[in-house]
């Protein structure tokens, strides 16, 4: 087997455990906070901000794996 096709096979295989576990994170962010809600509903704005806030970072960072791994793969 050629080694950059191995790369490229890894690559892959990396993205989508990148990309699954940015959306595992998401959901758990967004199921805790609704418990958080549930619990303070005086404190919904905050909670909402950060869960916002959080996602995103989470997000972007799924992103980054994504065009590493795009990179890997069409280099």
């Amino acid at each position: 087997m050629d080694l950059s096709l191995l790369a490229k096979a890894i690559a892959v295989i990396g993205a989508g455990l990148g990309i699954a576990g940015g959306g595992i994170g998401i959901g758990i962010i967004g199921g805790r906070a609704m418990e958080a809600i549930s619990r303070q509903p005086s404190e919904k704005k905050d909670i909402r901000t950060n869960m916002i806030l959080m996602a995103a970072l989470i997000e972007g960072l799924a992103f980054f794996g994504a065009i590493v791994a795009l990179l890997v793969i069409f280099k």
